[in-house]
């Protein structure tokens, strides 16, 4: 069997590959790389970075995010999150953007993978999940990224919806994540439900 031929075999649809993870089975990894690039068996989404497509009636589906994430940093601890989710939380905003935003602990900048881009954003601390006490805080911190939007109208609107949510869970957000901004704005709120 030919080492294209045992690459071939090693490979499993929806998952996405490091370079690295080639090396052991192949003695030349980049020109295995580019035959299987070229004969379409792999997709290329950045330098080092491919794809073993799932294929659909419609043709070859995109990776997820998840999972190409995953590989791209070699971490699983990541959130991914948009500012369109703000939008879910009642507060007047009404702006949808183009921009997925990837909470990590690596890296941090614009990355291409694939036909999409990223913004990936180091933080220390963040959830695993989305909540809604995360969010209104996230929201305070990052509100000045969004564009068009009623800056004091806003600003009420997110002192309401926290005074109708669970004071101690609200609390705990804002002391694990959030930053300068929404500790200075959360504090007379918080104080004067002590």
């Amino acid at each position: 069997m030919s080492v294209l031929s045992k690459l071939r075999e090693s490979l499993r649809r929806g998952q996405v590959y490091r370079r690295a993870d080639f090396l052991p089975l192949s003695n030349n990894v980049d020109r295995h790389l580019k035959q299987l690039v070229e004969e379409g068996t792999l997709t290329k989404l950045a330098g080092g970075l491919y794809y073993y497509p799932t294929q659909t009636s419609f043709g070859a589906a995109p990776a997820e995010d998840k999972v190409l994430i995953k590989a791209f940093l070699k971490d699983h601890r990541f959130l991914l999150t948009s500012p369109n989710v703000y939008n879910t939380l009642g507060v007047g905003l009404t702006q949808l953007y183009n921009t997925t935003w990837v909470y990590n602990h690596k890296r941090h900048g614009h990355f291409r993978l694939g036909k999409l881009r990223y913004d990936f954003r180091m933080k220390r601390h963040f959830p695993k999940t989305l909540s809604e006490e995360f969010l209104l805080v996230d929201l305070v911190d990052n509100f000045h990224y969004l564009v068009d939007e009623n800056y004091e109208a806003t600003l009420e609107s997110i002192k309401r919806r926290a005074s109708r949510m669970n004071t101690k869970v609200l609390a705990k957000n804002i002391r694990e994540y959030g930053g300068a901004k929404a500790k200075k704005f959360f504090q007379p709120l918080l104080a004067g439900a002590a």
